[in-house]
């Protein structure tokens, strides 16, 4: 019996192949729980009347972090359950303020994909990743490097 809500493996990953996520809707109580439990208890976060008459961005801003930390979980769901087996680094890029009330998805191109040197069973995928709000707008840009399980040790075709 097929189980299904497995991620992708290695070989369901070449380059140049293109994918998006569902949407999640980011909540002030979403930022609240955030700040609160990571310690980011920044004014900008958490104080309504610095926000109101101080910061540049109007609502109730989010920080990058959380947005990342989303976009990461809305691509568990989608496509690294069982078959994500290391994240092993990124540059990220903040394009632009995410406030409560936004909606993002991830919007992901494969842009390297190989078979791991030391681990035959494994993949080596980066990707492009970009968050991209209910506006059509890219709040950031991430290009994360996984190992990722292979379906094969590429030495049999299937």
């Amino acid at each position: 019996m097929d189980v299904l809500g497995l991620g992708l493996f290695y070989e369901d990953l070449p380059v140049g192949r293109s994918f998006k996520t569902i949407g999640r809707t980011i909540t002030e109580t979403d930022i609240i729980n955030f700040t609160t439990c990571t310690g980011m208890t920044e004014v900008l976060f958490t104080n309504h009347e610095f926000q109101e008459k101080e910061s540049d961005i109007q609502g109730r801003v989010s920080p990058g972090a959380l947005v990342f930390t989303f976009s990461e979980g809305l691509l568990v769901q989608a496509s690294m359950q069982h078959t994500g087996f290391a994240f092993l680094g990124m540059e990220l890029e903040i394009k632009g303020p995410t406030v409560a009330g936004d909606t993002i998805h991830v919007e992901v191109e494969v842009t390297e994909s190989r078979r791991s040197g030391s681990r035959p069973n494994r993949g080596i995928v980066r990707t492009r990743n970009k968050v991209v709000n209910q506006k059509g707008e890219t709040v950031m840009i991430y290009t994360p490097l996984r190992m990722v399980k292979a379906k094969t040790d590429g030495k049999n075709a299937q």
